[in-house]
């Protein structure tokens, strides 16, 4: 009988990973089925997780309204929240970062950075306003 996660056909969404993305990330990722038993979390495909969180935070949905054909909104999340504590995202960050950087032939870390700051309009008079 086989282990591998069964692949459910579904509306794709604009978040959603490419295949080669995903097979890229995945070889970063924590071993997922360990901290899933660990956790008491349901094995899922790591995949539609990525997906879940990816279309959360590209569409600022809440995690309860994740659409149904995603896998169930308390376990997405039980996957996020952990890897949010411990850095994972960040290092994924960085990893991808450094990677794309030197594909371009470029130092692995910035040497420089700009900062943007907007400005706030005021009202014409200043002072105290009652």
């Amino acid at each position: 009988m086989s282990t591998a996660p069964i692949k459910t056909k579904r509306k794709k969404y604009p978040s959603d990973l490419s295949q080669t993305s995903w097979q890229k990330l995945e070889k970063e990722l924590p071993v997922a089925q360990n901290q899933s038993k660990k956790r008491g979390l349901p094995s899922c495909d790591l995949q539609e997780i990525v997906n879940a969180i990816l279309y959360v935070v590209k569409t600022g949905c809440s995690w309860r309204s994740l659409p149904h054909d995603f896998p169930k909104c308390q376990t997405v999340y039980g996957y996020f929240n952990p890897w949010s504590q411990e850095g994972t995202w960040e290092y994924l960050n960085s990893f991808f970062v450094k990677k794309v950087r030197l594909t371009q032939k470029r130092q692995p870390k910035a040497s420089a950075a700009c900062i943007d700051s907007q400005s706030v309009k005021t009202t014409s008079c200043g002072g105290r306003h009652n």
